[in-house]
C-alpha cells in the first residue's frame, strides 16, 4: 500500500526460481515437498499471503505459484490488482486502497471527512469485485486516552458503517504493535474488541495479527479463544523479526492453528512473514505446511 511504509515491496532481488522444486527440509518434524508435487492441503485453514513480502515477483507469476501451492488468496492489494488475482482463480482476502495509511486514520477527527470520502469511494468497488474485507486503521494515539480514542474512532467509523452494511463489506481494523509502529493506538486486542462492541455492527471487525500481538501482549491462544468472534482476518509472522514461522522463533504455530480451527473460525489466515531463505517460495510453502493442521 502506497501509504504504508511497513508494506513497501522488498527491494532486493528475490533469489531462486519461482517454480523450482523445494528440497526436503524439517518442518516441525514434517517434510516440505516441492511446489510441483505438493500434497493437497487439509482444508481446515483458508490460506492467504501478503504480496508485499514477495515484492520482486510479478503479480501474475506469484498468483500462479500460490495456486499450485494451494493458497486461495493474495492480499493487501489495491483495486487495480484485484482482476489479476481473480483471473488466476484466487481471491483477495484483505483488500486495501482506501484511507490515508497507518498513522493518519480514525483517531484524528480532523481527518474524518477525507477518510469518509475515501472509504465511500472504495467500499462499493470491493463489493462489485465480490470481495469482503477492507482494511482500516486507528492511526496514532497522539496523546489521547483510550476513552478518547474509542470516541474519536467511533465517531468517524459510524459515518461509513451504513455504507459498509449496505454493500456487505467488512471494515477490518488491524491490531499493530506500537513499538515498531510507534504510538499506534489500536495496539491491544481488548482495545479493538471494545471498539467493535461500541460500533455494534458485524461489518466492523479486527485483523488479529499474531506477530504484532505477541510483541504487545502474548497469550495468543487464549486471546484467540476469547475474542475470535471479533476477527475477520488473521495474520502470521515470526517473532523476533517478522521471520519465518518455524522453530527459529518463539511461537509454535501448529498449536496456534489448532486453536483457530477449534473456534470454528471461517476466515482466512494470511502469511505475512519476511522470507529468509534464498528460495523464497520454499519459505512460503514451508510456512503454509506448518499452518496446514
Amino acid at each position: 500500500m502506497k501509504h504504508m511504509t511497513r508494506r513497501n515491496a522488498i527491494k532486493a532481488a528475490l533469489a531462486g526460481g519461482a517454480m523450482a522444486a523445494v528440497s526436503s527440509s524439517s518442518v516441525y518434524g514434517m517434510k516440505a515437498a516441492g511446489v510441483a508435487s505438493a500434497a493437497p492441503l487439509k482444508g481446515n485453514i483458508r490460506h492467504s499471503v501478503s504480496k508485499w513480502c514477495f515484492g520482486s515477483y510479478e503479480l501474475d507469476e506469484f498468483c500462479k505459484i500460490c495456486k499450485r501451492i494451494g493458497i486461495e488468496s493474495v492480499e493487501l492489494l489495491d483495486p487495480k490488482d484485484w482482476p489479476t488475482v481473480q483471473a488466476n482463480g484466487l481471491t483477495v482476502a484483505m483488500a486495501q486502497g482506501a484511507g490515508l495509511g497507518i498513522d493518519r486514520a480514525f483517531n484524528d477527527p480532523k481527518l474524518h471527512d477525507e477518510l469518509v470520502k475515501s472509504y465511500e469511494e472504495v467500499i462499493p468497488q470491493v463489493a462489485e469485485a465480490g470481495l469482503t474485507n477492507l482494511i482500516c486503521f486507528s492511526g496514532k494515539r497522539n496523546g489521547v486516552t483510550d476513552l478518547q480514542g474509542w470516541e474519536n474512532c467511533e465517531a468517524g467509523l459510524k459515518r461509513i458503517i451504513p455504507i459498509a452494511e449496505k454493500h456487505k463489506v467488512v471494515l477490518t481494523m488491524e491490531l499493530l504493535n506500537s513499538v515498531g509502529h510507534k504510538d499506534y493506538l489500536c495496539d491491544h486486542t481488548v482495545w479493538g474488541v471494545e471498539l467493535c462492541r461500541r460500533l455494534g455492527s458485524p461489518n466492523f471487525r479486527l485483523l488479529y495479527d499474531i506477530y504484532h500481538m505477541q510483541i504487545m501482549e502474548g497469550d495468543i491462544i487464549n486471546n484467540i479463544r476469547k475474542y475470535h468472534e471479533f476477527f475477520s482476518h488473521i495474520h502470521t509472522g515470526g517473532n523476533p523479526g517478522r521471520a519465518e514461522i518455524d522453530e527459529t522463533q518463539e511461537l509454535y504455530y501448529p498449536a496456534i492453528m489448532q486453536a483457530i480451527v477449534a473456534t470454528g473460525y471461517k476466515g482466512f489466515v494470511g502469511q505475512e512473514f519476511v522470507p529468509k531463505q534464498a528460495d523464497k517460495i520454499a519459505s512460503l510453502e514451508k510456512c503454509i505446511k506448518i499452518c496446514d493442521v
